[in-house]
């Protein structure tokens, strides 16, 4: 059974930090790649960024420069670090699986997804 389960969220002042965690069982991030989203009340889903098998990664613009995805493999774990947050970051954010070497930010190819961990970011 595959379990994705994210930590870390919180209520932080605008520029405050957070660093989420996810923490995956059941998978390989040997043949996963592993993503990050986050949904705003009223907003679709949208993608954050995401690390491939063999470590390339991607971010959305509105998180570059702030934002750095990382993985642990020893302990099967990804992380968010998140800098300099705004208000319009806050959402919930989600951990996402996807089979397969590569992906991208689009949610519909990601085939596991944690409950998710909620992000306030007040100003």
């Amino acid at each position: 059974e595959v379990q994705l389960v994210e930590s870390g969220g919180g209520l932080v002042q605008a520029g405050g930090s957070l660093r989420l965690s996810c923490a995956a069982s059941g998978i390989s991030f040997d043949d996963h790649a592993m993503g990050w989203f986050r949904q705003a009340p009223g907003k679709e889903r949208e993608g954050v960024s995401c690390i491939n098998s063999d470590g390339s990664i991607q971010y959305a613009e509105s998180v570059k420069g702030r934002f750095t995805i990382s993985s642990d493999n020893a302990k099967n774990t990804v992380y968010l670090q998140m800098n300099n947050l705004k208000p319009e970051d806050t959402a919930v954010y989600y951990c996402a699986a996807d089979y397969g070497y590569y992906s991208d930010l689009s949610a519909a190819l990601y085939e596991y997804w944690g409950q998710g961990t909620r992000v306030t970011v007040s100003s």
